[in-house]
């Protein structure tokens, strides 16, 4: 079983290794491409998407997986991902209506509406079709999400390449290439699940839908706070700052995404053997110390190499128009490392079904960093931005360790997660 977790992780540490480079080399050519101000526009347009995406997170991995693994019956697992399916297409379709409504009440023009517009169509496809995701992770293989994953990037940095090569400018040209990804792996996901699905029809089963809604709602509202709070400083700092100086922050924290994305990768690879399958809670609370001792080594390791290798990093990726970026990855990468513990400590409330905890830490985190960055970014700019983004990841940390400190009575886990009702 070791050997089958241990092969897991290979592989989606592989894939994010190479989504990493590939990224990376894709974000280079995107600034390089599209200039410090078209740059600007996009980062802007994609902060504007990946807050409003989170409406789509509705009925979570952290709600189907566990439920996939206690029962591995292929009737009511397919039963299930066709009525999460459901809810996270609904939700998809709402979350793209309220990027319309934001363009149209903030009067963007062009130059921001059409690529957020563009890059909203994703959300209509990968959360409802990453419901085999969360099949797949289930089952402890993720081999061929890997496989679709690297295929999808491939023709994405193909088409960016395209796009680099010919000297073209055009901001929506560049998001269109990100759209073309998602259409990409939502075809190859689909058609991978329905070879093995069950032929059985699916008839609407409100009751399970509803048990899926009210489950998946804490968690819901808790990636929502999350997403916006690692976002809404952006939103902030645009009307704030010259373009030049806020193209340069996008540049900066466009990096971190890709080396904050592994701690999630690790943790959705572990947490079904090491956490989610553990009969009893004092083995996940062991288990998820551990897991956090580990990825705070990744964590300081990561943070420390990319802060002292921003000037060449900067300059490698982005070039002398983007020189300012250096500095603000730095402290950036400093304040990054603690995401990774945070990841890690949330497994203990998601284990214990205590979603409200989760809500809890994220309202507080989002409130807390608008509060700072309403301050700090008149005063300071950019570097005021990373400061919220560093006390809002020390405050979640610290929110995690209270909780695993603290002792849960027994009688409040009657049904660890192994051991849930059949869906």
């Amino acid at each position: 079983m070791r050997r089958q977790v241990a092969g897991n992780l290979a592989w989606m540490l592989a894939e994010r290794g190479l989504q990493v480079a590939g990224g990376i080399g894709i974000v280079a050519m995107l600034a390089r491409g599209m200039g410090p101000e078209g740059f600007a526009h996009f980062q802007y347009a994609q902060a504007v998407v990946y807050i409003a995406a989170s409406v789509a997170l509705i009925c979570g991995g952290e709600v189907i997986i566990p439920r996939l693994v206690a029962n591995t019956d292929p009737l009511a697992q397919h039963r299930l991902l066709v009525h999460a399916f459901g809810l996270r297409l609904g939700a998809g379709v709402l979350a793209y209506l309220l990027i319309g409504v934001f363009l149209l009440v903030t009067g963007q023009g062009f130059d921001i509406a059409a690529p957020t517009l563009i890059l909203g169509i994703p959300i209509l496809l990968r959360e409802p079709f990453g419901i085999v995701t969360a099949w797949m992770q289930s089952r402890t293989w993720t081999r061929p999400n890997a496989v679709f994953n690297l295929t999808s990037l491939a023709v994405k940095a193909a088409c960016v390449g395209l796009l680099f090569w010919v000297g073209s400018q055009s901001v929506p040209a560049y998001a269109t290439a990100f759209a073309i990804e998602a259409v990409i792996a939502a075809i190859l996901l689909t058609r991978y699940y329905l070879v093995s699905a069950p032929s059985t029809r699916v008839t609407a089963d409100r009751p399970l839908a509803s048990d899926l809604l009210r489950s998946g709602a804490l968690f819901w509202v808790s990636f929502m706070l999350m997403m916006g709070s690692r976002r809404v400083d952006q939103l902030l700092l645009k009307p704030l700052v010259p373009l030049t100086e806020f193209g340069a922050y996008a540049a900066s924290m466009q990096i971190l995404d890709n080396f904050i994305v592994l701690a999630t990768i690790l943790s959705a690879g572990i947490a079904p053997m090491y956490v989610y399958a553990q009969p009893t809670l004092a083995q996940a609370r062991r288990g998820i110390m551990k897991i956090a001792a580990v990825m705070l080594g990744m964590g300081i390791a990561g943070g420390l190499t990319i802060a002292a290798c921003a000037h060449w990093i900067v300059q490698l990726l982005y070039g002398p128009a983007f020189v300012d970026a250096a500095q603000l990855l730095q402290l950036a990468a400093l304040a990054s490392m603690l995401v990774f513990v945070d990841v890690a400590l949330t497994l203990l409330p998601i284990y214990m079904r205590r979603p409200q905890l989760v809500a809890v830490k994220w309202g507080l985190v989002f409130a807390v960093t608008i509060a700072i960055d309403l301050v700090a970014i008149p005063a300071f700019g950019a570097r005021g931005a990373i400061l919220g983004f560093a006390v809002a990841n020390l405050l979640a940390v610290l929110f995690g360790i209270t909780i695993w400190l603290r002792p849960e009575p027994a009688a409040r886990i009657s049904a660890p997660v192994h051991t849930s009702a059949n869906p």
